[in-house]
């Protein structure tokens, strides 16, 4: 329980802003710590607050003032960190649930646009076609850009059975258009799975939420209901934006061995440092039964690859780090999206439970988890031990991913030169794909469905299990060919 009564808040390790972030658990906030107050800044904050009551051209009101005033201090802090109002917080704690009314995507920002980081499977926007990587312009009448990922997410949301037109502009096809989306209830299934070849089974997980442990048991078991003697499993993380930490830590359990480390966690205060481990007791909230204890004991023990690419971020890193760090798993893709830090949200409404708090509250980032072998993967990511392109004619939006690095204000792992390093060659790559675009007559065909059966890196993996050849990414491939080259 130590790790639990540590924590104060709520914890989340989702993605990016706006995308469907999960809680931990709640905890019973403290007050804040007494700290040596700045007189002469706060003495300045003052003047302007006064100054903008008395000058400004139109009356303004005192709480959004200071609203305002205490957004901008949180949201300068890194692209994590955000202050939530009464409604907001309201908002954020509904994405938890695993249920909202609203089109059914998860979105981040891009060039002052909302940009569509995955549609949720079975939603609206899945259904009308909506694809990774989609840039949205317009939400009804009104520009997307200068509007803020809150102001984006309001005009989609709304009541059941009320349309909203989207404007999409679709870059790999170089081409805009309108849709028409029917607001319902978004029910996220983040688990599916299948026998994609006799002995050979696939469960992905599309993002880490309240019912997404449950969801897995569940998925596990009929797999083995359907072949006891499974040879080998795919646990497929693309495009998974990350979320509930306790999440993470039980799907690694089950196929960990009991007690080895998950991820650490190190930030300034003491409550933000600690070892969370496959025990139970790292991962159950009061009252959840415990369904990792009753899969299946081949679990452990089954061969295992596990799909990544640069949308798979936060939770879904903490995993495939831990997976990788005890050569558990051979990890296979691309290189993830480096979202190596903790969020923890805290009511400001006194000392209340956050399930109780009326309003106000922060998501603070207060520490950088750590793989197994104390990896920061801030800013980084993991690399796969098997790079794949997404096709067999290579790479064709890897490069176009928005990553952590790319982010304004994103914290530093410490090892600048290797950020940098990263950087310049995702540079590259994106140069190279759009020379390779403008050539051709027409555009990039969409990839296709994860677990189809024209799914590139699924074959791949599927390979590795089997024993037969597999075909690394032609950059990978390209830089060996060279290094062999320059030895003696």
């Amino acid at each position: 329980m130590g790790a639990k009564l540590k924590v104060v808040g709520w914890v989340t390790v989702g993605a990016i802003a706006g995308a469907l972030t999960s809680l931990q658990f709640s905890a019973t906030a403290r007050s804040t710590p007494s700290v040596g107050l700045p007189l002469e800044e706060l003495q300045q904050l003052a003047q302007v607050y006064g100054l903008v009551r008395a000058n400004y051209v139109d009356p303004v009101d005192d709480k959004k003032l200071i609203s305002d005033a205490i957004a901008g201090m949180v949201s300068g802090l890194d692209p994590h960190s955000q202050y939530f109002d009464k409604k907001s917080f309201g908002e954020f704690r509904e994405g938890t649930s695993g249920k909202f009314v609203g089109v059914g995507i998860e979105i981040g920002m891009e060039d002052g646009l909302v940009r569509i980081v995955s549609p949720i499977e079975g939603s609206p926007a899945h259904r009308a076609g909506l694809r990774s990587n989609d840039l949205i312009t317009r939400i009804d009448d009104t520009n997307v850009r200068g509007l803020t990922m809150d102001q984006a997410v309001k005009r989609m949301r709304g009541q059941p059975n009320t349309k909203v037109v989207l404007n999409i502009w679709r870059k790999s096809e170089n081409r805009n258009f309108p849709v028409t989306i029917v607001r319902e209830e978004i029910r996220t299934q983040s688990v599916r799975a299948k026998l994609v070849e006799p002995g050979y089974g696939w469960i992905r997980v599309s993002q880490f939420q309240d019912r997404t442990v449950d969801d897995f048991a569940r998925k596990v078991e009929e797999l083995y209901k359907q072949d006891p003697k499974l040879k080998g499993l795919v646990l497929d993380l693309r495009n998974d934006p990350g979320g509930n930490l306790e999440g993470a830590i039980a799907i690694s359990s089950a196929f960990l061995p009991a007690g080895v480390e998950v991820t650490s966690t190190k930030g300034q205060v003491e409550a933000a440092q600690f070892s969370y481990r496959a025990v139970p007791q790292h991962y159950l909230r009061p009252g959840q039964a415990d369904v990792i204890k009753r899969l299946p004991a081949a679990l452990k023990t089954v061969p295992l690859v596990v799909l990544v690419n640069e949308g798979s971020a936060s939770a879904s890193e903490i995993v495939a780090g831990a997976l990788q760090d005890h050569k558990r798993a051979t990890i296979m893709g691309g290189q993830t999206f480096g979202k190596g830090s903790v969020q923890t949200v805290r009511c400001l409404a006194g000392n209340v439970r956050l399930d109780e708090c009326p309003g106000a509250a922060i998501k603070l980032t207060t520490a950088r988890y750590y793989t197994p072998n104390d990896r920061s993967i801030q800013a980084q990511g993991i690399l796969p031990d098997v790079p794949l392109d997404e096709t067999a004619e290579g790479n064709v939006f890897a490069a176009f991913y928005t990553r952590e690095a790319d982010l304004e204000r994103h914290l530093n792992n410490g090892d600048k030169a290797a950020e940098e390093e990263a950087t310049k060659a995702r540079e590259a790559e994106r140069k190279r794909l759009e020379e390779l675009r403008a050539k051709r007559n027409e555009p990039f065909k969409p990839l296709p469905d994860f677990g189809s059966p024209e799914d590139w890196p699924l074959q791949q993996a599927l390979n590795q299990l089997q024993g037969k050849t597999v075909v690394i990414a032609k950059a990978a491939a390209e830089r060996k060919a060279q290094a062999n080259a320059k030895q003696p």
